[in-house]
């Protein structure tokens, strides 16, 4: 017994490093996290991106115009009480009238679309992984075939699900081990808790009547206290192991599950790039987390004195949902774009990524599409602390056959609140060639549903302060094309080439390599909205 508790005391600091990391389901003190990100560090002594400092200076009695940002997420609560007056609305379409008034092929999409939904009203909450998809699709076309013989679009495809084979075991064994992990800590955890309980008579416990205890010369007890009182101490909350054994068994049961297929709720034909007039209306659907706190950062009212402050001040939101929990399919992504394109949007913020992308050649059409219509599309680098020079992660901007896109593309990287070898976030993609810039995306504080508010990382948090950047110059300055506010955003960051930071990564050993903040982006630079509102001036 008494080794058994030394292990579970020993692996206590696995879920304080690994649980409380997790982009996305970080738990922290939303009074230290509010609003850091639109500071300065010349006034403020912290690395935000100098919002408050360009409305103050260089703003104030400017004119400006409506922009119109499409989020394309996994849905938008656009009844949250920091969005009013933030929503776009079609104006060619009349409520729920059940009639395509403006014959765009969408009914009644009175402030977007969502492309996840079935005619009958349901929605895919879960997804597969496209590595997943791509897996069980040819699992048994390749499993036993004579791959020698294979030539040109056949081999093609042998490689992808090779790849996607390789990836998927890789990281289903991952989520294995972690739910193993998950469930010794568990066990271990709830095991401590009932000696404390037990010995103490008592149904619950204060932590402060655990440390009066003192020693005891039950070694049980002394064990059990011991773990509790140092994992309390380091933070610890069991709802936070609860949510993030609730991730991983998503994973597991979703994710991962070769025999789960949402797709007959929307009921086309995901293959078919030509069936693409489908879905409903229900932009908020069951799954409006993630789009919500993306929209906040962009759009968040400045003026109501509740809740945050968004970056752009004169924006509408465009809610498009085609992003799962899960992996999106390229089809959806495409069509997203064209939406979005076709009804005004003059930016476009994509915070979702995959490993392998399929119908890519779809995606770029579409991004070339943009691109043609003059619109910006900002993009999150991702969470797996990987260079993604060598390791790309989908859409992005380089096309099928080595075509570059970035004329209208930004991708960004997460950066923290403190100029030291934290900086970089330590689950933020990078690269020279493929990442442009980085902006806050740790520690963020913004718009859950329901009139909510929390603190998350990510780097979806920071697409969206370019994406709100981008914004904000087009109000204020509409003359400019969308490559100009891009090489305007790139050519104002503010330089930090020479920090020294820890270089991101998923893997301990990595972790303790430290780098310059210069060779993780092309421009080196923090995104400064003070900086590029005076190069526009």
């Amino acid at each position: 017994m008494r080794k058994y508790f030394l292990f579970v005391i020993t692996c206590s600091i696995w879920p304080l490093t690994n649980i409380l990391a997790a982009p996305g389901i970080t738990p922290a003190d939303s009074a230290e996290f509010y609003n850091w990100f639109n500071l300065d560090m010349q006034n403020d002594s912290i690395p935000g991106i100098s919002t408050e400092k360009a409305y103050d200076q260089l703003l104030k009695n400017k004119n400006s115009t409506i922009v119109v940002v499409a989020v394309i997420d996994g849905g938008v609560d656009i009844n949250h009480e920091d969005l009013k007056g933030k929503i776009w609305t079609n104006e060619d379409e009349i409520p729920g009238n059940g009639i395509d008034d403006d014959q765009n092929g969408f009914v009644d999409d009175v402030h977007g679309w969502n492309f996840l939904g079935g005619k009958n009203g349901e929605n895919i909450e879960q997804e597969a992984y496209e590595v997943t998809r791509i897996y069980r699709k040819y699992k048994d076309v390749f499993g036993s075939s004579d791959t020698l013989n294979l030539k040109g679009k056949d081999l093609e495809t042998f490689y992808l699900y090779k790849k996607a084979r390789k990836i998927y075991y890789e990281k289903l064994n991952k989520a294995l081990e972690d739910m193993a992990l998950i469930q010794k800590f568990e066990a271990g955890y709830l095991r401590a808790d009932s000696i404390i309980k037990s010995t103490l008579n008592k149904d619950t416990f204060s932590l402060e009547e655990l440390k009066a205890t003192g020693t005891s010369e039950n070694m049980e007890f002394a064990m059990a206290r011991m773990m509790i009182v140092n994992l309390n101490e380091n933070g610890f909350k069991i709802e936070t192991l609860n949510n993030f054994k609730k991730h991983v068994n998503t994973r597991l049961n979703y994710h991962f599950n070769l025999d789960f297929n949402p797709r007959t709720i929307v009921n086309d034909d995901p293959e078919n790039p030509a069936d693409s007039i489908y879905g409903n209306n229900d932009i908020i659907a069951n799954t409006p987390e993630h789009g919500t706190f993306v929209s906040g950062i962009i759009a968040g009212n400045r003026n109501n004195n509740i809740g945050m402050q968004g970056i752009a001040d004169n924006v509408k939101i465009m809610a498009i949902r085609a992003v799962p929990d899960g992996d999106e399919r390229d089809k959806d992504i495409a069509n997203a774009i064209k939406y979005a394109v076709n009804n005004g949007a003059h930016i476009i913020n994509m915070s979702f990524g995959k490993d392998l992308s399929p119908q890519k050649e779809l995606v770029d059409e579409a991004i070339r599409y943009a691109r043609a219509h003059d619109v910006l599309l900002v993009h999150a680098a991702g969470n797996d602390g990987e260079d993604v020079d060598k390791n790309p992660r989908h859409p992005n901007s380089k096309t099928t056959n080595g075509e570059l896109l970035s004329s209208h593309w930004i991708c960004v990287g997460a950066s923290a609140k403190s100029a030291d070898l934290n900086f970089a976030g330590s689950f933020s993609n990078y690269g020279r060639k493929s990442v442009d810039l980085f902006a806050p995306g740790v520690n963020i504080y913004s718009l859950k549903p329901d009139n909510r508010y929390d603190v998350l990382d990510g780097t979806s948090f920071a697409a969206p302060m370019v994406a709100g950047t981008a914004a904000l110059l087009k109000s204020y300055f509409p003359e400019f094309t969308a490559t100009e506010i891009k090489d305007i955003i790139l050519a104002s960051a503010e330089n930090y080439k020479k920090q020294k930071v820890t270089l991101p990564s998923k893997d301990e050993e990595k972790k303790k390599k430290k780098t310059r903040f210069g060779k993780l982006s092309s421009t080196g630079g923090l995104l400064n909205v003070y900086n590029a509102v005076e190069m526009c001036d």
